[in-house]
Protein backbone atom coordinates (compact mmCIF):
# COMPACT_ATOMS: atom_id res chain seq x y z
CA UNK A 1 0.00 0.00 0.00
CA UNK A 2 1.45 3.08 -1.21
CA UNK A 3 1.43 6.39 1.06
CA UNK A 4 -1.66 8.04 -0.07
CA UNK A 5 -3.64 4.82 0.17
CA UNK A 6 -2.77 4.74 3.49
CA UNK A 7 -3.27 8.39 4.18
CA UNK A 8 -6.76 7.73 2.95
CA UNK A 9 -7.31 4.59 4.57
CA UNK A 10 -6.29 6.12 7.86
CA UNK A 11 -8.30 9.46 7.06
CA UNK A 12 -11.72 6.39 6.72
CA UNK A 13 -10.99 4.84 10.11
CA UNK A 14 -10.77 7.97 12.09
CA UNK A 15 -13.68 8.86 10.28
CA UNK A 16 -14.97 5.61 11.63
CA UNK A 17 -13.75 5.81 15.16
CA UNK A 18 -15.36 9.32 14.99
CA UNK A 19 -18.91 7.86 14.06
CA UNK A 20 -18.81 5.04 16.63
CA UNK A 21 -17.85 7.45 19.10
CA UNK A 22 -21.04 9.80 18.27
CA UNK A 23 -22.88 6.33 17.90
CA UNK A 24 -21.95 5.42 21.88
CA UNK A 25 -22.49 8.77 22.93
CA UNK A 26 -26.23 9.21 21.07
CA UNK A 27 -27.11 5.47 22.63
CA UNK A 28 -26.40 6.33 26.11
CA UNK A 29 -28.31 9.40 25.61
CA UNK A 30 -31.02 7.50 24.08
CA UNK A 31 -31.02 5.05 26.43
CA UNK A 32 -30.91 7.46 29.57
CA UNK A 33 -34.22 8.75 27.87
CA UNK A 34 -36.32 6.27 29.29
CA UNK A 35 -35.10 6.41 33.03
CA UNK A 36 -35.75 9.86 32.59
CA UNK A 37 -39.27 9.64 31.44
CA UNK A 38 -40.15 6.99 33.93
CA UNK A 39 -38.41 9.54 36.75
CA UNK A 40 -41.18 12.85 35.19
CA UNK A 41 -44.15 10.67 35.14
CA UNK A 42 -43.68 8.97 38.35
CA UNK A 43 -43.13 12.69 39.82
CA UNK A 44 -46.25 14.04 38.18
CA UNK A 45 -47.95 10.80 39.30
CA UNK A 46 -46.99 11.05 42.82
CA UNK A 47 -48.43 15.42 42.46
CA UNK A 48 -51.36 14.71 40.96
CA UNK A 49 -53.18 11.90 42.77
CA UNK A 50 -51.56 12.32 46.03
CA UNK A 51 -53.86 13.60 49.31
CA UNK A 52 -55.37 16.09 47.39
CA UNK A 53 -56.37 15.46 43.96
CA UNK A 54 -54.59 17.29 41.15
CA UNK A 55 -55.86 16.37 37.98
CA UNK A 56 -54.56 19.03 35.95
CA UNK A 57 -51.07 18.04 36.96
CA UNK A 58 -52.07 14.92 34.29
CA UNK A 59 -52.53 16.93 31.38
CA UNK A 60 -48.50 17.62 32.23
CA UNK A 61 -47.69 13.65 31.19
CA UNK A 62 -48.74 13.76 27.31
CA UNK A 63 -46.22 16.77 26.52
CA UNK A 64 -43.52 15.10 28.61
CA UNK A 65 -43.69 11.71 26.74
CA UNK A 66 -44.14 14.09 23.42
CA UNK A 67 -41.18 16.28 24.17
CA UNK A 68 -38.95 12.71 25.29
CA UNK A 69 -40.20 10.08 22.78
CA UNK A 70 -39.46 12.70 20.16
CA UNK A 71 -36.33 13.31 21.49
CA UNK A 72 -35.35 9.38 21.51
CA UNK A 73 -36.72 8.73 18.51
CA UNK A 74 -34.32 11.03 16.50
CA UNK A 75 -31.62 9.69 18.25
CA UNK A 76 -32.94 6.39 18.10
CA UNK A 77 -32.82 6.95 13.99
CA UNK A 78 -29.46 9.07 13.98
CA UNK A 79 -28.15 6.13 15.83
CA UNK A 80 -29.24 3.51 12.74
CA UNK A 81 -28.62 6.84 10.43
CA UNK A 82 -24.58 6.32 11.37
CA UNK A 83 -24.74 2.57 11.36
CA UNK A 84 -26.52 2.09 8.13
CA UNK A 85 -23.66 4.97 6.86
CA UNK A 86 -20.94 2.67 8.07
CA UNK A 87 -22.01 -0.72 6.68
CA UNK A 88 -23.54 1.16 2.91
CA UNK A 89 -20.99 3.93 2.21
CA UNK A 90 -17.58 3.63 4.50
CA UNK A 91 -17.32 -0.25 3.88
CA UNK A 92 -17.39 0.70 0.29
CA UNK A 93 -14.98 3.37 0.23
CA UNK A 94 -12.44 1.42 2.54
CA UNK A 95 -13.02 -1.83 0.43
CA UNK A 96 -11.89 0.55 -2.84
CA UNK A 97 -9.09 1.71 -1.30
CA UNK A 98 -7.60 -1.68 -0.15
CA UNK A 99 -8.63 -3.08 -3.54
CA UNK A 100 -6.34 -0.85 -5.30
CA UNK A 101 -3.66 -1.49 -2.38
CA UNK A 102 -3.98 -5.28 -2.93
CA UNK A 103 -5.12 -5.62 1.02
CA UNK A 104 -6.89 -9.12 1.79
CA UNK A 105 -10.60 -7.92 2.11
CA UNK A 106 -11.13 -10.40 4.78
CA UNK A 107 -8.88 -8.07 7.20
CA UNK A 108 -11.39 -4.77 6.41
CA UNK A 109 -14.11 -7.10 7.37
CA UNK A 110 -12.44 -7.92 10.41
CA UNK A 111 -12.44 -4.01 11.38
CA UNK A 112 -16.49 -3.62 10.22
CA UNK A 113 -17.89 -6.84 10.64
CA UNK A 114 -19.58 -6.37 13.97
CA UNK A 115 -21.50 -3.69 12.11
CA UNK A 116 -22.91 -6.67 10.11
CA UNK A 117 -22.75 -9.32 12.24
CA UNK A 118 -25.23 -7.50 14.78
CA UNK A 119 -28.16 -6.90 12.39
CA UNK A 120 -28.04 -10.46 11.05
CA UNK A 121 -29.11 -12.96 14.10
CA UNK A 122 -31.90 -14.77 13.97
CA UNK A 123 -34.07 -12.74 17.12
CA UNK A 124 -33.30 -9.39 15.75
CA UNK A 125 -36.70 -8.83 14.12
CA UNK A 126 -38.59 -10.59 17.14
CA UNK A 127 -35.98 -8.68 19.51
CA UNK A 128 -36.90 -4.92 17.23
CA UNK A 129 -40.77 -5.72 17.87
CA UNK A 130 -40.29 -5.94 21.27
CA UNK A 131 -38.48 -2.68 21.26
CA UNK A 132 -41.30 -0.88 19.35
CA UNK A 133 -44.13 -2.35 21.35
CA UNK A 134 -42.19 -1.08 24.66
CA UNK A 135 -41.47 2.66 22.81
CA UNK A 136 -45.19 2.41 22.54
CA UNK A 137 -45.94 2.50 25.65
CA UNK A 138 -43.51 4.50 27.33
CA UNK A 139 -43.62 7.24 25.19
CA UNK A 140 -47.30 6.90 23.50
CA UNK A 141 -49.82 5.00 25.58
CA UNK A 142 -48.57 6.16 28.57
CA UNK A 143 -49.50 9.51 27.48
CA UNK A 144 -52.66 8.52 26.42
CA UNK A 145 -53.75 7.03 29.60
CA UNK A 146 -52.84 10.53 31.13
CA UNK A 147 -55.25 11.63 28.75
CA UNK A 148 -57.92 9.24 29.59
CA UNK A 149 -57.36 9.54 33.15
CA UNK A 150 -57.62 13.09 33.45
CA UNK A 151 -61.41 12.80 31.24
CA UNK A 152 -62.22 10.11 34.06
CA UNK A 153 -60.95 12.36 36.80
CA UNK A 154 -62.26 16.07 35.39
CA UNK A 155 -64.95 15.05 32.67
CA UNK A 156 -66.74 18.58 32.64
CA UNK A 157 -63.51 20.64 32.06
CA UNK A 158 -63.28 24.05 30.37
CA UNK A 159 -63.62 23.62 26.33
CA UNK A 160 -60.07 25.37 25.80
CA UNK A 161 -58.53 22.21 28.20
CA UNK A 162 -60.54 20.17 25.93
CA UNK A 163 -58.78 21.55 23.06
CA UNK A 164 -55.73 21.02 24.67
CA UNK A 165 -56.65 17.46 24.77
CA UNK A 166 -57.47 16.66 21.56
CA UNK A 167 -54.23 18.39 20.60
CA UNK A 168 -52.28 16.29 22.78
CA UNK A 169 -54.15 13.08 21.31
CA UNK A 170 -53.04 13.87 18.03
CA UNK A 171 -49.51 14.59 18.60
CA UNK A 172 -49.36 10.99 20.93
CA UNK A 173 -50.99 9.56 17.70
CA UNK A 174 -48.20 10.85 15.16
CA UNK A 175 -45.60 10.44 17.43
CA UNK A 176 -47.05 6.28 17.74
CA UNK A 177 -47.09 6.58 13.98
CA UNK A 178 -43.38 7.31 13.61
CA UNK A 179 -42.08 5.48 16.31
CA UNK A 180 -43.41 2.36 13.54
CA UNK A 181 -41.86 4.94 10.71
CA UNK A 182 -38.45 4.62 12.19
CA UNK A 183 -38.47 1.16 13.96
CA UNK A 184 -35.94 -0.46 11.63
CA UNK A 185 -36.95 -4.09 11.24
CA UNK A 186 -34.71 -4.87 8.36
CA UNK A 187 -32.11 -7.80 8.92
CA UNK A 188 -28.78 -7.46 7.56
CA UNK A 189 -27.46 -4.85 5.79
Amino acid sequence: MNNEQQEILDIYLQEYNKLKDEQIQRIGFRDNLIYVTLGVFGGVLAFALGEKLNADALLVLPWVSLVLGWTYLINDEKISAIGRYIRKKLVNKVNVVTAKAGVDIQEIEFIFGWEIEHRSDKRRKRRKIEQLIIDEITFVFSGIAALLGFWYLVPQSHWAVQILCWVELVLLIVLGFEIIVYADLKKGL
